[in-house]
């Protein structure tokens, strides 16, 4: 994958900072887990994190708020070490309650932060195995939060990108329910916000590859269009101007 094929998420912002620290105390209204014996440890209720896995999941908040320092600060190595010491807590708490959304998001977020450094160091065989272990977390906070545009976009770049690798792959059949999911979700966006650019240019990554794989030639006719006047208004990305161009017959700027 090339470096201009993951431009647009790499260069989009972290939705969220890490979660508030994890407590040990029981939620109101739910009972404590009963004294363990002397020299044992409670069991934890079904859907809470042991002790140990609190811990670790605190460290995990402190990691990836460094990491998130680092990233912006343009170390991207550092970034990196930070958040693969914070993703296996992150992915236990998940896998201890996956009904969690707020946990949910966080690895979200803490996969494609970490699929955002890797690719600014070149590191692009890695970014979308991590973009395929995030998607099923993002469709998850986009379906808790269907207002949170920025979300959603996110998911939409994510698999525009994983069409892209399968469609790279000569394999379009299965490149094709990627690029569709993302018209939707990168249709309802521009609705809300016609005019912003990332909007705009996610629906035209998404049209450009199920112009691709399907036989709709009206997808076509709609990204050359969309295409053209974008390239008119300069609003068009980097990731889009190639393929533009290549569909129109003009020179890539």
């Amino acid at each position: 994958m090339s470096r201009a094929a993951i431009a647009t998420l790499i260069t989009a912002p972290l939705l969220s900072l890490a979660p508030a620290i994890a407590q040990q105390a029981a939620p109101a209204g739910q009972p404590a887990a009963p004294a363990a014996a002397a020299g044992q440890q409670a069991a934890p209720a079904a859907g809470q994190m042991t002790p140990d896995q609190i811990t670790a999941f605190n460290k995990a908040v402190t990691d990836f708020t460094a990491g998130q320092s680092a990233q912006q600060s343009g170390d991207n190595a550092g970034a990196v070490a930070k958040y693969e010491a914070a993703l296996p807590a992150i992915r236990k708490a998940v896998e201890v309650d996956p009904t969690k959304i707020d946990n949910v998001n966080f690895l979200a977020n803490a996969l494609y932060a970490t699929a955002a450094a890797k690719g600014a160091l070149g590191q692009m065989d890695q970014v979308i195995g991590l973009y395929g272990e995030a998607l099923p977390h993002w469709r998850k906070v986009v379906e808790a939060k269907p207002a949170d545009t920025a979300s959603r976009n996110i998911l939409a770049g994510i698999l525009v990108q994983l069409g892209n690798q399968k469609l790279a792959a000569g394999d379009k059949a299965a490149a094709d329910p990627h690029y569709q999911e993302a018209l939707t979700l990168a249709r309802k966006s521009v609705a809300e916000n016609g005019t912003d650019k990332i909007n705009r240019n996610l629906l035209l990554s998404a049209l450009i590859g199920a112009s691709q794989t399907g036989t709709d030639a009206a997808l076509r006719t709609e990204a050359m269009d969309l295409g053209k006047a974008m390239t008119a208004d300069g609003s068009i990305d980097a990731m889009n101007t190639p393929s533009v161009a290549a569909m129109t017959g003009q020179k890539a700027g």
